[in-house]
């Protein structure tokens, strides 16, 4: 993973910076949620793959773009989440001072 980190640094920040713009401009939904049993059923498989990576069970190529997916993946999500969170302060403030 290190070495993912090392020589692909520019690809984990578009990715990050491409979940960060994603999550500034994406408009919060409010309707029904995922069923909770689609969210454990999720879960469950997220941790199969990550298991998988981490024990190394897949070699060569496949195993290098499986490690390369789940840390795109990281972090275009961490990007989401902290682009969402900080249009959350920016419009909450907004709207406070409108009042």
């Amino acid at each position: 993973m290190t070495t993912i980190a090392t020589l692909l640094w520019g690809w984990l920040l578009g990715a990050f910076v491409i979940g960060f713009c994603m999550g500034w401009i994406a408009v919060v939904y409010r309707g029904p949620s995922v069923p909770r049993v689609w969210i454990q059923r999720l879960s469950v498989l997220a941790m199969i793959i990550i298991g998988i990576a981490a024990a190394k069970l897949v070699p060569g190529r496949f195993g290098y773009w499986l490690d390369l997916g789940l840390a795109l993946l990281g972090f275009y999500l961490v990007g989401c989440a902290i682009g969402s969170w900080l249009r959350d302060i920016v419009v909450t403030r907004q709207q406070a001072r409108f009042r």
